[in-house]
């Protein structure tokens, strides 16, 4: 059955003749989708039958549009109650999916009911508003900054012996790594059982058994049925074994996975990726397995990441193709690739509050666990041996044997970052880097040497007082206090990572040039961020703590309970009444925290936030001495 379904309409299959005979030959596609990206990433799903869609094909194929209103997504400031009208303009240079309802059968086609997801645009008052907008937009800006400035400095192309007229297209390539955590429902593993079997390395690429296997292996044939090309599935780093049941079933799964698949242009990247995150959960349900795509689901233990590639490349008029950041003699990069990092890492205050906007991502984001917390890369110890440095944000990606896979790593996305604006901010940022590097006519050692100059060292870019380059394990080789002078003191809240917004103006005009983003798409996602970080640690985080805390039960006799016991009990408990317990005379740190929130003072928020956080890991810890000592519980 699964070979007769259709999965995906390329671009060259979006003519009204070819969409209405596929459509004719597969009626168990009930219904059409059209998917707009917000600013946070969510995306739009409604039914319309594939009746209504045929009878106004004209209509959406020339990008009229369809209404929906715009109160119902994220776009703060912009749609607005009073004037929440926004238009959906179907997108047809990129792949349509076909989302299939495997719980559904059509009866008389006896296969899935499947819903055809067209990629849209998000118009309000005639202007673009959503995610996939503003990273089209920054891709044409990188184009044509990029053609401008090779068309007035020819000379950079030298590097790769074409003149200028040779190009016809330059094309930005991108990919992402997913990784997840899976379980069973409703069982749970012991946070010291987690780090323990992480420490050990115990699940690291083991062998997938059972379900996990089953759906894991699903996964991947399915992706390879949408032309994803998958190229890996494996355990990652955390996870515990799981346990057999009475009728031999495994119980207690807790695993954390990962899959990745094949690149592609920077926006199908991030429709690839949306898409598959949908069939990764989906595959998983039907497996009886809860997947949670969390930044940090588990405190203490790894969180994850979802890695971002991104390319550059020409394509030439004789179909060959250039990567303009593989270097052509003894270097780790060309010019132009020496120009993209910088320029990512020059403006990396400015792109971070893209990466990070949920208070889970800054869990994740903390020293330990493989990272990626300083703003500084990694090129290798020497041009023959590609750097494999962990620890740093932004790596150098290279096979001395294929010079088309070179290509950067951004180590800090995770799951629910909104891909296509974390793919805009850097190549907006990596154009600002390129333009310096091919406008001054900077060779290969001048780069590098501005690249790995140390801190206090003058610079024509980059700044005076930082380093950027690093083959050393920043954690083991630095102190806190000089990881944070070399490369910047990284945000630990929401607050902190928004604040840069008014902290580097200089560096925000970068994002704004060519008004791919505008002040009021600014405006709008920060305040959408701040929305939900304020809302989170109201009725979520609070509220999970609460339950926490409230879980922290005496566990002693009294009458057998020794010294240290009844010490380390009045320890944990008065820690607990200054977290959550009020009284007429003082305030818990709850209410001071809630009240906060109340007077919308920001600040104040974060400062209590970031207690609050400490004050639990110390509560933590205190129980667990606490329970090992007791000897009856």
């Amino acid at each position: 059955m699964l070979n007769d379904l259709i999965y995906y309409l390329p671009k060259h299959e979006h003519s009204k003749e070819s969409i209405k005979k596929i459509l004719e030959e597969h009626p168990e596609i009930k219904f059409v989708s059209l998917v707009g990206i917000d600013l946070s990433g969510n995306d739009t799903d409604e039914k319309i039958p594939i009746s209504v869609f045929i009878e106004d094909l004209d209509t959406f194929l020339t990008g009229a549009a369809v209404q929906t209103d715009g109160s119902s997504v994220v776009l703060p400031g912009i749609a607005t109650l009073n004037n929440a009208k926004v238009d959906m303009i179907a997108d047809v240079d990129c792949t349509w999916f076909v989302d299939y309802n495997f719980e559904h059968i059509d009866p008389i086609s006896q296969k899935p009911v499947g819903s055809l997801r067209i990629p849209c645009f998000l118009y309000h008052e005639n202007k673009p508003v959503d995610s996939r907008h503003i990273l089209k937009r920054s891709i044409e800006y990188f184009k044509s900054t990029l053609l401008k400035s090779f068309k007035n400095n020819p000379k950079a192309l030298d590097t790769y012996n074409i003149r200028f007229e040779d190009i016809e297209d330059v094309v930005a390539t991108s990919a992402t790594e997913l990784e997840f955590w899976v379980k069973t429902p409703n069982d749970k593993a012991q946070v010291e059982e987690l780090s323990t079997s992480q420490v050990l390395q115990e699940q690291y690429w083991t062998r997938t058994k059972g379900s996990v296997r089953t759906a894991l292996e699903e996964s991947l044939m399915m992706m390879e049925r949408y032309g994803l090309e998958p190229e890996m599935g494996h355990k990652e780093v955390g996870g515990v074994k799981a346990k057999i049941d009475e009728s031999g079933k495994l119980t207690h799964i807790m695993e954390q996975l990962e899959i990745d698949w094949k690149f592609s242009d920077a926006i199908q990247a991030a429709d690839n990726e949306l898409f598959v995150r949908t069939l990764v959960k989906e595959t998983f349900r039907r497996n009886g397995l809860e997947v949670t795509f969390l930044a940090k689901p588990i405190e203490g233990v790894a969180g994850s990441g979802e890695h971002v590639h991104v390319g550059m490349a020409l394509k030439l008029r004789n179909g060959k193709r250039i990567n303009l950041f593989t270097a052509t003699k003894d270097h780790f990069l060309s010019p132009i690739g020496y120009g993209a990092i910088m320029g990512v890492l020059k403006n990396y205050e400015v792109i971070n509050p893209f990466i990070s906007a949920t208070n889970d991502s800054l869990r994740r984001l903390k020293p330990g666990f493989e990272a990626p917390i300083c703003i500084v890369t990694s090129l290798g110890i020497s041009t023959a041996v590609p750097s494999r440095n962990r620890t740093i944000l932004i790596g150098l990606i290279r096979d001395t044997q294929n010079p088309m896979a070179t290509r950067f790593e951004l180590r800090s996305p995770n799951p629910h970052t909104n891909t296509y604006l974390a793919i805009t901010v850097l190549y907006m940022s990596m154009a600002d880097g390129v333009s310096y590097a091919i406008e001054n006519n900077k060779s290969e050692d001048e780069l590098l040497r501005e690249l790995s100059k140390k801190p206090g060292e003058e610079a024509d870019y980059l700044e005076k007082n930082r380093a950027y380059r690093s083959e050393e394990d920043v954690f083991e080789h630095y102190t806190e206090e000089e990881r944070n002078s070399y490369f910047g003191k990284a945000p630990a809240t929401i607050y902190e990572n928004l604040s840069a917004f008014d902290a580097y103006k200089e560096k925000l005009e970068v994002l704004k040039k060519e008004d791919v983003f505008t002040d009021a798409l600014i405006n709008s996602f920060r305040i959408a961020v701040t929305k939900r970080w304020l809302t989170e640690i109201s009725n979520r985080i609070i509220n999970n703590y609460t339950d926490e805390i409230r879980s922290f039960k005496m566990l002693h006799c009294v009458e057998k309970a020794l010294d240290l016991d009844v010490s380390n009990w009045m320890g944990v408990n008065e820690l607990r009444y200054y977290i959550m317990k009020d009284s007429y005379s003082t305030r818990s740190l709850f209410t001071r925290i809630k009240e906060a929130i109340a007077s919308n003072k920001l600040e104040r928020v974060s400062e209590l936030q970031l207690e609050l956080d400490s004050k639990m890991t110390v509560l933590r810890n205190l129980y667990i001495s606490y329970k090992k000592n007791l000897l009856d519980i």
